[in-house]
């Protein structure tokens, strides 16, 4: 299967709009349904071999053990209790609307009760709609949304190779579904005070300073699906330093800057894979010397950080 296959927003925006509100919800259940971790780690998708889960959730809250997949090879929503018992139902044909009820109708009918306190959209042009409203967005498009995780199924493993050249702590690599991104964040461990008028959100994921990075699919802002990178807070200097490869670029970004290598130019070099990982290492190596990290001791060659066998390698 070719590595980063094609996908211009053009051609599923309207099936990815649609997609985005469906993980939206199942997301809420997810934030409501699970323990709270740090960083808001309990909140994303995973990518499994089918699709994209929510991971097991419950017993907390008082439900039965479940877990929500997006099944984007047989194209169902299935929901499962620890038990084995499931209920699923095709993704095909619906309007949000209607993935909205037969999502509920799918939980009950297992014995969960899941509330979602904010029934709508976040930070979306229709965010004052509840779902159970939006009968507007009803397209899906089979052969886009397989697409769709391909992509992120491909992304998700050279995040995790890159993840690997770190032993400090940093997140999962994951599947953020109110911004429709895949994400990978590293951090230093320092505290840094947010702003009062920082929201609630904003002041949890940036509680301590990071460098993050991931992949994103296109929206209204940037209509091209792009690898990216950024640090907060962020360096002076940063936007000064070197990225590679040379399509690689340092953009503005509400006040700070971001680090982009458009997607549709890195599957087109020689070798997707290593430009990719090149430019992830060189937005971590400016972000983090700028700050002063201590990059060799956070470094974990290979995925190792036993130092006799590191002394092995170099002999």
């Amino acid at each position: 299967m070719e590595l980063f296959p094609p996908l211009p927003l053009s051609e599923w925006r309207e099936t990815k709009e649609t997609l985005h509100r469906f993980e939206q919800l199942v997301g809420k259940i997810r934030l409501t349904s699970s323990a709270r971790r740090n960083h808001w780690w309990n909140v994303p998708f995973h990518v499994t071999g089918r699709g994209i889960t929510t991971r097991p959730m419950g017993q907390c809250d008082g439900n039965p053990v479940f877990t929500i997949d997006f099944d984007f090879v047989d194209h169902q929503l299935v929901v499962t209790t620890l038990d084995g018992t499931a209920v699923s139902f095709p993704l095909m044909g619906q309007s949000v609307a209607s993935f909205r009820r037969l999502t509920m109708e799918a939980l009950a009918d297992l014995g969960v009760h899941a509330e979602i306190p904010h029934p709508e959209p976040f930070d979306l042009p229709d965010s004052a709609r509840p779902f159970a409203q939006d009968t507007e967005h009803a397209t899906y498009d089979p052969e886009h949304a397989n697409r769709y995780w391909q992509v992120l199924s491909q992304v998700a493993l050279v995040l995790e190779e890159f993840a690997s050249r770190f032993s400090g702590k940093c997140s999962a690599v994951h599947h953020f579904w109110h911004t429709f991104d895949l994400a990978y964040t590293r951090f230093s461990g320092r505290h840094v005070e947010q702003p009062p008028q920082a929201d609630s959100v904003t002041r949890e994921a940036y509680s301590r300073e990071v460098t993050s990075f991931g992949f994103w699919f296109g929206d209204e802002s940037m209509a091209a699906p792009a690898f990216y990178a950024y640090a907060a807070p962020e360096p002076e200097g940063l936007a000064l330093e070197p990225l590679r490869p040379v399509a690689a670029r340092w953009v503005p970004q509400n006040g700070s800057h971001l680090a982009l290598l458009p997607y549709d130019e890195a599957r087109a070099l020689s070798d997707p894979r290593t430009a990719v990982l090149d430019f992830y290492e060189s937005a971590y190596q400016a972000a983090a010397s700028l700050a002063g990290w201590d990059i060799e001791a956070m470094a974990s060659p290979g995925g190792v950080t036993d130092q006799r066998r590191l002394e092995l390698q170099h002999h």
